[in-house]
């Protein structure tokens, strides 16, 4: 630190190149580092705190390393050396470089802070958002299609779902945000390739992905890596879009979900039939489910529903024999007959066939139902653990029910209108 004071204070105003030669002298020779005193300054050296402590030593190589190469110090320094050796006090040969607006940088940090403060509540509000609409989408859902009764039978709508431009006032957001570009956070799929996007447009696509007539409810899930599996299906851009092949295929399957039904309550109007009316998705969307595990290698499935829509399940998922399930309907059968009464709503069916998709063979099992709740449920999970036991399979890669080959399928049992 003394030999640093006393650098500064007999600095001599030579040249870069002169200094350079004669310290390079002293320093082959191993001399004191000393200077002939030149100039008193009218600031003390004692005041300038970067000559004090430790610092000193560094700031003394330094002035060194600028005495044999000006280049080999950052530009700051080589300013700083430059108007010491002149003759400018320690405290005025600093000189501190404009900001990029022309400005001190004391002002220029000063009027930025806001600005980023703002951004940065902005950011977190975005990010709020999408969460409402993860959480409380369903609560607004378009689930009636003659658009009679909302979501939640009436007509509150939860207060952090966009519905209005007023309500951007819940998240400190006001309409001059709305084409203001956010990034999007990890928790969401809806930019796609994009990992930005304008409020208003993160808005509509929150609506198309949780508004519209599915009605997804999901993050009470403890498991985070099931929560982005969901949110990647129904958040992903064109997740919704089909195929022409596609369309038919799901057109075919509703039609004869729906074709079904109406025969029966034609020909067996005052029967007991538990029929599907209001639920005809359930079918293709079984079958769909078949079709992709069996892509998957999946060789078995096994299931388990209620009465509601197992004779449509039978008949055109399974594809029991439509002779047997009519004849049932008889009624001259005797309460001791084979699927007299009710029964037919209580048996199952099990048949290997052809899966048309992947023209691989498949086994389908309804498991029968034995009362008018969801006791079939474990019934399903100890019949696909013994297709797995017997069939060598203990890790569950070839029964549906199990990880991979083998898959439980339960259906709930809810009531629908007719």
């Amino acid at each position: 630190m003394h030999r640093l004071r006393t650098c500064a204070a007999r600095l001599r105003p030579l040249t870069a190149s002169q200094t350079a030669q004669n310290f390079s002298q002293q320093r082959r020779a191993a001399l004191p580092r000393t200077f002939q005193p030149f100039r008193c300054y009218t600031a003390p050296v004692a005041a300038e705190p970067f000559l004090n402590g430790t610092s000193s030593n560094y700031v003394e190589e330094m002035y060194y390393s600028w005495l044999e190469d000006p280049k080999s110090v950052h530009k700051s320094w080589d300013v700083f050396f430059r108007n010491a050796n002149a003759g400018a006090p320690p405290g005025m040969a600093h000189q501190s470089p404009l900001s990029l607006a022309g400005l001190p940088q004391a002002q220029f940090l000063a009027g930025a802070q806001p600005n980023v403060e703002k951004l940065v509540e902005d950011h977190l509000a975005v990010q709020s958002l999408i969460r409402a609409y993860q959480i409380r989408g369903h609560h607004v859902a378009q689930l009636d299609p003659l658009g009679i009764m909302d979501a939640d039978l009436d007509s509150h709508v939860p207060n952090d779902i966009i519905t209005s431009s007023d309500k951007l006032g819940f998240y400190g957001l006001d309409e001059s945000d709305l084409d203001k570009v956010f990034r999007l956070p990890t928790t969401t799929f809806i930019g796609g390739t994009e990992t930005a996007l304008p409020l208003r447009e993160i808005i509509r696509r929150l609506e198309m992905a949780y508004c519209q007539h599915i009605g997804v409810e999901f993050m009470f899930i403890n498991d985070l890596d099931q929560c982005q599996w969901i949110r990647e299906k129904f958040e992903k851009p064109g997740v919704m879009q089909f195929t022409l092949e596609e369309k038919r295929t799901l057109l075919a399957r509703m039609v004869r979900s729906t074709r079904f039904e109406e025969f029966l309550q034609r020909k067996w109007s005052s029967e007991k039939r538990f029929g599907l009316e209001g639920c005809e998705s359930l079918i293709p969307a079984l079958k769909t489910i078949i079709d992709k595990s069996s892509e998957k290698g999946v060789e078995n499935v096994v299931m388990g529903m209620p009465h509601r829509g197992r004779l449509n399940v039978l008949a055109n998922v399974i594809r029991k024999e439509l002779e047997q399930i009519f004849c049932q309907f008889d009624s001259k059968l005797e309460a001791a007959d084979e699927g007299s009464g009710d029964v037919k709503y209580h048996l199952g069916m099990y048949h290997r066939r052809i899966n048309r998709v992947t023209d691989r063979n498949i086994t389908l099992s309804l498991m029968a139902n034995p009362s008018h709740l969801e006791a079939v449920d474990p019934v399903v999970q100890g019949k696909t653990k013994a297709e797995q036991f017997y069939c060598g399979d203990t890790e569950g890669h070839k029964r549906l029910g199990g990880n991979n080959r083998e898959r439980r399928l339960l259906t709930h049992k809810r009531s629908s209108t007719s």
